[in-house]
């Protein structure tokens, strides 16, 4: 059975998804950039991880700041 924790343990646990999320969505952003011109199937699946990445950015950024979006 998972640990019980409080709103601030969530809280933190979500901000460092969200800082995991961003660094990921900047790397495969790179890496999409830098295959672009040598292997053009490579670069479309990095443009797919970042698109998801964009993604799970956006629901944390909503659940942190509600209305922000």
């Amino acid at each position: 059975m998972a640990d019980v924790v409080d709103s601030d343990e969530l809280l933190r646990r979500i901000q460092r998804a969200k800082a995991y999320a961003g660094e990921e969505e900047r790397e495969w952003r790179k890496r999409g950039e830098s295959l672009r011109a040598t292997d053009p199937e490579a670069a479309r699946e990095a443009n797919v991880r970042v698109i998801a990445y964009e993604a799970v950015l956006t629901v944390l950024d909503e659940i942190l700041a509600p209305g922000r979006h």
